[in-house]
């Protein structure tokens, strides 16, 4: 029993990497969508930077694949409870995120001026949605899901999906966006030159400040609002949502009790302050490669922060809170994650090393003479 509850922890903490790995990597390539128009002001500015993440984007959307994996694998119960119950807002992920790979390969086939507005425009819609999602997804994570179990195990969701998009879960769907611009900002300013250049230190300098501010405010909210407790529940066992030994109570500012508890945790909000102040710094001053990396720092500090504050719950329900979703209660198998835990030794490493390698290759600077005189390009 010993093992299985380390191998909950280890998967809960490995689901962080991927969704760290997930916002980071294709934050950036969405970010760089969301930012086209502004900072392609010709339609050779815009197949520049559209070149800039070209040999990119479709491989960073492995970690999109190994996140979704992951929690079905994993965590099947809160795979089949949010699909089920979110299915109208996964939708709506799927068909913004289709749009990217038909606008990179299809907006240059043609000259006319229309049809690749057209596509630049759906490019920014595939960059900006699925951002907003991402963090109202979070944002609403924090406050709860309006579902419930039935004595057969059945989930029965009774929210809609306009009540997704509240208050709190805008903020952090707007903060999400702006790390993304960010690190698009960040990626451009590394492989532009000139106007280009300059406009993406500009967007960066904007965004860095923005996304601190909302990340403030939205602290703020998170320890005034009413967060889960959980009593009864035996981390070594293997209890379900209807386990009646388990109780959960709501309480202001519950969330913050992992850091009461625990003063060290602090440092990971303090990454994200340190990571977009010096990274707004670093940008400025057109340290493009120290940005980048600073700025996934911040994205690792915000959803650290997030994970700290709500360990154990993952998927809390707003309306049957006793039947909230937990590291304990919703885990797959301990033979499952074992194996599961030999193959990501194997293919998470590989997935590192081939991104770094490409990366590495593609280096440098993307000119607009390449752009124009190469038929192959974007």
């Amino acid at each position: 029993m010993e093992i299985y509850m380390a191998l909950k922890i280890l998967w809960w903490l490995l689901l962080g990497v991927l969704l760290m790995g997930l916002a980071i990597m294709v934050g950036m390539d969405m970010g760089v969508g969301t930012i086209l128009r502004y900072v392609g002001r010709t339609d050779t500015e815009r197949r520049v930077a559209l070149n800039i993440i070209g040999p990119h984007w479709d491989g960073n959307q492995v970690w999109f694949v190994l996140g979704g994996g992951a929690i079905f694998a994993a965590w099947p119960v809160i795979y089949a409870t949010a699909f089920s119950g979110l299915y109208v807002v996964m939708l709506l992920l799927l068909w913004t995120m289709i749009i990217r790979p038909v606008g990179f390969e299809y907006r240059s086939k043609m000259p006319s001026t229309t049809w690749r507005n057209a596509w630049d425009w759906g490019l920014f819609v595939s960059g900006f949605v699925p951002m907003l999602v991402f963090g109202a997804a979070i944002g609403n994570t924090l406050q709860g899901f309006p579902y419930h179990f039935e004595w057969n195990m059945a989930s029965v969701y009774s929210g809609s999906f306009i009540s997704l998009f509240n208050p709190f879960a805008i903020l952090s769907g707007l903060l999400s966006v702006t790390l993304s611009v960010f690190m698009g900002a960040a990626m451009l300013m590394n492989r532009s030159e000139g106007a280009m250049f300059e406009r993406s230190r500009k967007l960066l300098a904007l965004a860095g400040p923005a996304a601190l501010v909302l990340f403030s405010i939205g602290g703020i909210w998170v320890a005034n609002m009413k967060g889960y407790t959980l009593s009864g529940a035996t981390p070594a066992a293997d209890p379900t949502p209807l386990d009646p030994r388990v109780a959960v109570e709501l309480a202001d500012g519950a969330w913050l009790n992992n850091f009461k508890a625990t003063p060290v945790l602090w440092l990971l909000p303090l990454l994200s302050y340190v990571g977009l102040i010096l990274g707004t710094l670093a940008g400025r001053a057109g340290r493009s490669h120290v940005a980048w990396w600073l700025g996934a720092l911040a994205w690792i500090g915000v959803l650290g922060t997030v994970g700290a504050a709500m360990f154990p719950f993952m998927m809390p329900s707003s309306v049957n809170a006793a039947q909230s979703l937990t590291v304990w209660n919703a885990s797959s198998s301990e033979h499952t994650l074992i194996w599961m835990t030999a193959w990501t030794a194997v293919f998470v490493p590989a997935i590192l090393a081939y991104t770094s390698w490409a990366f590495w290759v593609m280096r440098g600077k993307v000119k607009t003479e390449q752009i124009e005189h190469d038929d192959h390009a974007y």
